[in-house]
C-alpha cells in the first residue's frame, strides 16, 4: 500500500508535516547491522475522540514480556519493506484490515538495543476501522484503543526509574497498563509532533512495579 499524505481528519495535518522530521534521541540511532522492523501507530478516531491503537505483549514472551506496544515486528523477506510488515504484524496481532488504513508517513528509523532491530515507525489513518482482539494468545494478551485525550491527560504522566534509582523515561498510566520504555519514548514523540501534548509534571517519579520489572528481567 502506498502513503496517503491527504488522508485523514484535519487534527492529523501537523503531525502529517512533522512525523518525517521527528528528532532521533542519540540512544535509539540505528546500528547498521541491525535486524529491520516495522510498528504500526494507528491513528482513528472512535467514540471518545482521537484514538491510537496499542497491544500488550504477552506475559510469557521472553523479550518485552508483558509490555505495551504499537503492534510490529520484523520485516520477513516476503514484505515489500517496512509499510507491508507494519500492515501484516496489525493484522496478525490485532485484526486491523490492511484495506481499511491509509498510510500517512513512515518516521525516521529508530534502534531498539535491547532485542537489536532497527525499527521504521509507520503511522496509519484507521480509515475504516476494524473488529480488533487478540491474535496470538501466545504473544498478545490485549489490545486497547487508547483516546489521545487519556494519553496527554497530566493525570496519566510520570517518570519511571528502577529500583536502583536510575530513571528510566516518560511512561504513561492508561487503560490499565503502563505504557514505557521504547513504546513511551516513542508516544511522546508522536504526541509533540502532532501539537498535541500537554504539560505535565516531570517530576513525579515513581519505581517502576515489581510485577513490571520481574517481566522486564526476562531475555
Amino acid at each position: 500500500m502506498t502513503e496517503n499524505a491527504l488522508s485523514g481528519p484535519p487534527w492529523l495535518d501537523r503531525f502529517r508535516t512533522e512525523g518525517p522530521r521527528m528528532q532521533v534521541p542519540p540512544m535509539f540511532r540505528p546500528a547498521s547491522t541491525a535486524r529491520e522492523a516495522a510498528v504500526l501507530i494507528l491513528f482513528g478516531e472512535g467514540p471518545e475522540g482521537p484514538d491510537v491503537l496499542l497491544t500488550e505483549r504477552a506475559a510469557t514472551l521472553s523479550n518485552h514480556a508483558g509490555q505495551p506496544a504499537f503492534p510490529g515486528g520484523r520485516i520477513d523477506p516476503e514484505d515489500d519493506g517496512p509499510v507491508s510488515a507494519a500492515l501484516r504484524e496489525a493484522w496478525e496481532e490485532a485484526g486491523v484490515e490492511p484495506s481499511g488504513v491509509d498510510v500517512l508517513c513512515s518516521l525516521p528509523e529508530l534502534y531498539l538495543s535491547r532485542s537489536e532491530y532497527r525499527i521504521t515507525p509507520v503511522a496509519g489513518w484507521w480509515r475504516e476501522p476494524s473488529e480488533v482482539a487478540p491474535g496470538h494468545p501466545g504473544e498478545v494478551a490485549a489490545v486497547a484503543r487508547v483516546p489521545i485525550g487519556e494519553l496527554v491527560d497530566p493525570a496519566n504522566r510520570m517518570m519511571v526509574r528502577h529500583p536502583s534509582g536510575i530513571r528510566l523515561g516518560p511512561a504513561f498510566d492508561v487503560r490499565g497498563m503502563l505504557v514505557w520504555g521504547f513504546t513511551a519514548a516513542l508516544l511522546t514523540q508522536v504526541l509533540d509532533a502532532g501539537g498535541w501534548n500537554r504539560p505535565w509534571d516531570t517530576e513525579r517519579v515513581e519505581d517502576l512495579p515489581p510485577e513490571v520489572l520481574s517481566l522486564a528481567s526476562r531475555g
